[in-house]
């Protein structure tokens, strides 16, 4: 499980010229950079200079892996600038070339005019609150009816609840923003793999090959990463060696605060693997 100090870390990120920074990344046991962490790290670089907005939607396709040894280089293009709303692209590449590029609105807070958010239709119960030395700077995630998602005989619906919160994370807009999108990329390949005897996510880099194609996130209100955020996740289409899922962000399984959408590939691995 990621430490939360280690991801905060990861959006520290180096100015070395204007509009460009240099990051690293979190380790994650293996070969390719945590795709969470580039739509937390273009979050955090579209968001500089930008005085009075927040990131309202990020849109990001992934071009290729990142490695986790190899610095990243984010370069920021503002494209608009107005009173209430500004448009960047912001790409991530290493040694020149490119692994990620997204397109960032940002948006000014405006009183409402009309105002409605959804529920989930069934909230379940908050997660009791873990062992202190269990969760102590830890990011801390429960799925809901203990389902095993590395188990590739264990099947059921293309759904997925799953409680997460950030534990000490400091409690400022754009770290809570960064954190959420890092969370939202974490569960829907798997949620699309549920229906299918025999494909599990322990297989994943294996004998089967996934990868995040692109992912757009929406953010509706601000929710502390610190407190319990139920992620609801939900497949719609799986074939042709794609899927394609959904989710939203409910603070405290109550009011919708993020929304999100994934395309995936989910095929069998080639035996000389993968790329995308």
């Amino acid at each position: 499980m990621f430490s939360v100090d280690s991801v905060l870390a990861t959006f520290a990120l180096e100015p070395v010229a204007t509009d460009h920074y240099r990051a690293g990344s979190v380790g994650t046991g293996g070969p390719v950079v945590h795709g969470g962490q580039l739509l937390a790290q273009t979050l955090v670089a579209a968001q500089q200079g930008q005085e009075g907005k927040r990131v309202k939607t990020l849109h990001t396709v992934f071009a290729r892996a990142a490695k986790p040894d190899v610095d990243l280089d984010i370069a920021v293009s503002r494209v608009h600038s107005g009173r209430s709303l500004a448009t960047s692209l912001v790409s991530i590449s290493q040694g020149g070339r490119l692994c990620v590029q997204s397109q960032v609105l940002l948006s000014a807070e405006e009183p409402d005019f009309i105002s409605y958010a959804a529920t989930h239709p069934a909230p379940p119960t908050l997660p009791a609150a873990p062992h202190p030395a269990e969760s102590a700077g830890s990011w801390q995630i429960q799925i809901v009816g203990d389902v095993d998602l590395n188990d590739p005989d264990a099947i059921g619906p293309a759904e997925l609840d799953v409680w997460t919160r950030w534990p000490g994370a400091p409690d400022d807009p754009v770290t809570n923003q960064a954190l959420l999108a890092f969370s939202t990329d974490s569960f829907l390949i798997a949620t699309a793999m549920r229906p299918h005897p025999g494909v599990g996510q322990a297989l994943a880099h294996r004998s089967i090959s996934t990868g995040v194609l692109s992912h757009t996130i929406t953010f509706h209100a601000p929710s502390p990463a610190r407190d319990w955020l139920l992620l609801s996740h939900r497949s719609t289409f799986a074939g042709h060696g794609r899927s394609y899922g959904q989710g939203d962000a409910y603070r405290g399984g109550q009011g919708l605060v993020a929304s999100f959408v994934q395309d995936n590939m989910i095929r069998a691995m080639a035996a000389s693997g993968s790329h995308l």
